[in-house]
């Protein structure tokens, strides 16, 4: 068993490791090292200090698409994991006609972004007569799908997949239903729920802005690296993807931190 002082140090190296990787990497690409490697210039592959400097110097005119972009995960992670919430809850308690739904809802999974979010410009163009409001509810509804299916399968597990003879013993205390799902099935679901999360967390902010290249409405952090890029404004590029990076590592910190704070109890003892 691992002693406390081994468990603090392998915390630490959990996060030393990956910044002096990273910080040999922007190294490199600072000095130009990789440029050399893959024979690139300048132009195309701009040096970070050129990309920070652009991020800071126009960070103010950026926040109007960082807002857009992440309304857009946000809503969309939230729809997708009610949804997908909901058909795990369907499959539990009615297993004839949820699990059916299941497959239905991994079926839609497997489309393509770029095929999907064309089709919901269209399907919400009547939506609203204000193109920012329908193109909002367009890219959410993308980025809902995407999220579905990781939800909806993990909760599903965490309501079936029990600890041994747990459901036999509430069923000899004679439990009904309600109470079987709310003092049993629910809290065992709690860490699945968690898991789930960390999959859609990432996706949905990949499917957010992938979402916005096709979008009616130009905004977004998505919209804003195509834009620059079709302009050969690379190094504005650049910064709204070092924009992306950021956004989506502060999404996962905050799951990472909710999730230790629900979890506390369970995995303290």
């Amino acid at each position: 068993m691992k002693t406390l002082k081994s468990a603090n140090i392998d915390s630490i190296k959990t996060l030393v490791y990956p910044l002096a990787f990273g910080m040999i990497v922007l190294a490199l690409w600072q000095f130009q090292v990789i440029h050399e490697w893959f024979g690139a210039d300048t132009f195309t592959l701009p040096l970070p200090s050129r990309i920070i400097r652009i991020l800071f110097d126009n960070f103010g005119k950026m926040t109007t698409d960082i807002k857009a972009t992440v309304i857009v995960a946000i809503g969309g992670l939230t729809l997708g994991s009610i949804l997908g919430f909901v058909l795990a809850m369907i499959a539990t308690i009615a297993p004839h006609w949820g699990k059916g739904g299941l497959s239905i809802a991994t079926a839609f999974n497997a489309i393509p972004i770029i095929a999907i979010a064309p089709i919901f410009n269209n399907l919400t163009k009547d939506f609203s007569s204000d193109p920012n409001t329908r193109s909002m509810l367009a890219k959410m509804l993308v980025v809902m799908i995407t999220c579905t299916v990781s939800m909806a399968i993990n909760a599903y597990r965490g309501f079936t997949e029990l600890k041994p003879f747990s459901l036999d013993l509430f069923k000899s205390y004679a439990a009904s239903p309600a109470t079987v799902f709310f003092k049993l099935r629910l809290p065992n679901c709690v860490p699945n729920i968690f898991t789930a999360l960390r999959i859609s967390v990432p996706a949905c902010v990949i499917s957010a802005m992938v979402s916005e290249y096709f979008a009616e409405y130009i905004i977004g952090v998505g919209r804003q690296i195509r834009e620059n890029i079709v302009l050969a404004q690379y190094a504005t590029a650049w910064s709204y993807i070092v924009i992306a990076c950021l956004i989506g590592i502060a999404m996962y910190a905050l799951l990472l931190l909710a999730e230790g704070l629900a979890l506390k109890n369970r995995t303290s003892k």
